[in-house]
């Protein structure tokens, strides 16, 4: 409605202008340049997204329409290309075209002349959505989402009374928002780029669903074909309230750099075995081989050097460039043997000396952190049946409740215990060696502290306050990795796992309806903060989920709850169940087929608790179930 300048002299000299003045300054620059471009004039229609972007112009409130005008420029090999020099877009399926000219006035709507007349001239327009079919970013109108809702309850309701155990979980699948081409984000497992951004997501959930929890880097699944297991990220915290970790901070992450070194890490192992009550000087320092890594570089081509090394396997690269950069005579890390034992009516860590035929420790070549480098059969032997190894609790057993955190890592006394022991000799077996171990290992500047095997929950529990409390007496922040806590009824996780092109997060079980709706949407909603999103583009163009889903697990959150524990018999009664009823199929049926059946895969194994709870290896793995949504 307001008045065209019609110079784009005066465009500029104002630095501002109608969808018209930007219009016809662009047609004019790009003549300039010596391209064929032409006005554009018609409708814009805007439709309000579903999801608002994090960053950028979140668009338009409501669905919008408004007269408008743009410009198109000839682009040989392409055709004439539309610009939208007001909104810096290209034209897109909201421009509707209804004239294009060489300028402004022959593409106007109305010409002629006129008299003076006392009128006033005004027009309205609106757009509206004659059909909405479901799709990833709104599967469900509102009012549908509300009777999803209500009849959710009641379900829980009718489960309830019926007294039906039932837990939810899910494992829903994400991609990068801004870089959704990459081979990591399409094909690959792994990549340069996904455990850094995926690292960014339980940083903000745990705070939400698990405060007081800590976070911890381990191994996950390993497929073969694959060098090395993938990563895994996890979130454990205290059902009771009770925190594992106090202060967030000390918690290092990915996006952040260090300068820590050996000796700092080696300082950092030493402080806490005085504060676990065990010796120090059994602390021992872990090298790379001397011996496997010179051979190897022998074998090398004689033109390259190892910086630079042509090898067609570029973790082998990466790994040689690695171990001569730092020197083959450093230290890599500090190891400490460790495990827990009962004695005088108390739990208490225990040390001891390591006697290799080698002298120094090598360690196994790898890529692996050094706790899973260390190699066992250079240890004094002794038959297995000799080793006295403690046994893994009975989840069914009673009084298993978790101590207060004030009461864990306080020791007893100033006693450094220490299995006593003898230089090792032919034929003589060495049961009392400790065998489990603890590393602290400094990786991109930042101390790694890998925890060792425990048969108890507690004892879980009681490493990792100190660990925490000798970081806090050092300032400074540590990764937790190594191996994951035994199953306790009083324990909870989630974690997130790298699968073929997405990121997968395992949440952890829901009790009812409610629970689980509630996780997933914050869960979506903490994903799209950290630039994360759940839907992609098939090759064909079709906009499809990232796939995921949840599963219904029969059994409440402990394996005593377990149907199948209580009631072998339902087992062979549900299988047989669905087998003798295929037209059942259709409710476990997927996108894609298996290599060796006529029918969509379907899963028939039957989880527990555990498979949901406790188990990282719970969830979809090739030929368990599709990846479909």
């Amino acid at each position: 409605m307001s008045p065209a300048s019609g110079r784009p002299e005066e465009t500029l000299a104002n630095g501002r202008g109608s969808c018209r003045d930007t219009a016809w300054l662009l047609v004019q620059t790009l003549r300039q340049l010596g391209f064929a471009a032409r006005f554009c004039s018609g409708y814009l229609i805007q439709l309000a997204a579903d999801i608002k972007p994090v960053d950028g112009p979140a668009g338009p409130q409501a669905d919008f329409t408004d007269l408008h005008a743009w410009c198109e420029v000839y682009v040989p090999g392409a055709g004439w290309v539309g610009l939208d020099p007001t909104s810096g877009l290209f034209a897109g399926e909201g421009h509707i075209q209804l004239a294009a000219a060489p300028d402004p006035v022959s593409a106007a709507p109305i010409t002629g002349l006129v008299e003076k007349a006392a009128t006033e001239f005004t027009f309205e327009m609106k757009v509206a959505r004659l059909a909405e079919t479901p799709r990833v970013t709104r599967p469900y109108t509102e009012p549908q989402w509300r009777a999803i809702n209500r009849m959710g309850a009641l379900v829980d309701r009718a489960l309830e009374a019926g007294a039906v155990r039932l837990t939810m979980g899910g494992e829903p699948s994400f991609v990068s928002a801004t870089d959704r081409d990459a081979p990591e984000w399409k094909t690959e497992a792994l990549g340069p780029a996904k455990r850094r951004i995926a690292g960014r997501l339980p940083r903000r959930l745990h705070a939400l669903w698990s405060p007081g929890g800590a976070l911890q880097y381990t191994q996950g699944k390993w497929y073969p074909g694959e060098q090395l297991p993938r990563w895994a990220l996890y979130a454990h915290w205290r059902n009771d309230g009770e925190p594992v970790w106090r202060d967030p901070a000390l918690l290092a992450s990915d996006d952040e750099t260090d300068n820590a070194t050996a000796a700092d890490a080696r300082r950092f192992a030493l402080r806490l075995a005085e504060r676990l009550q065990v010796d120090p000087g059994c602390a021992i320092a872990a090298h790379e081989d001397i011996h496997y890594h010179p051979w190897r570089e022998q074998r090398l081509p004689a033109n390259v050097v190892v910086e630079d090394a042509k090898l067609k396997d570029p973790l082998d690269h990466a790994r040689l460039a690695r171990v001569f950069a730092q020197g083959l005579a450093a230290d890599v890390g500090t190891v400490l043997p460790l495990r827990r034992i009962e004695a005088g009516g108390a739990r208490r860590w225990q040390s001891g000396r390591w006697f290799l035929r080698s002298g120094p420790l090598f360690l196994i070549p790898g890529d692996s952190p050094i706790g899973y480098r260390l190699p066992p059969a250079s240890l004094p032997w002794a038959p297995e049946e000799a080793i006295d190894a403690e046994p893994v609790r009975d989840p069914f057993a009673e009084g298993l409740a978790l101590p207060p955190r004030r009461a864990l890592c306080r020791g007893q006394g100033l006693a450094q215990r220490v299995v006593e022991q003898r230089q090792p000799e032919p034929g003589r077996e060495e049961p009392e060696v400790v065998r489990t171990d603890l590393a602290v290992e400094p990786r991109g500047g930042m101390p790694h502290v890998f925890l060792p095997p425990v048969t108890r929950a507690e004892d879980w529990l009681d490493l990792v306050a100190a660990v925490e409390e000798t970081a806090a007496e050092a300032g400074q922040r540590v990764f937790l990795e190594g191996y994951l806590p035994p199953y306790h009824p009083g324990l909870a996780h989630f974690s997130i796992t790298p699968d073929p092109g997405v990121i997968e997060v395992n949440i952890h079980p829901a009790l009812s309806w409610g629970e689980l709706a509630g996780r997933t949407e914050t869960l979506y909603e903490e994903a799209r903060e950290v630039g994360l999103v759940a839907e992609k583009f098939n090759l064909d163009g079709r906009h499809v989920g990232t796939g995921g889903g949840n599963h219904v697990v029969p059994g409440g959150p402990t394996p005593a709850e377990s149907p199948f524990l209580r009631r072998p018999d339902l087992l062979k009664s549900l299988v047989g169940f669905w087998h003798y009823h295929p037209s059942l199929s259709y409710l476990f049926s997927g996108h894609f087929i298996g290599p060796t059946s006529q029918h969509p895969r379907w899963t028939r194994r039957a989880p527990t608790a555990s498979t949901s709870s406790r188990s990282p290896s719970a969830g979809c793995g090739p030929c368990r179930r599709p990846r479909s949504g």
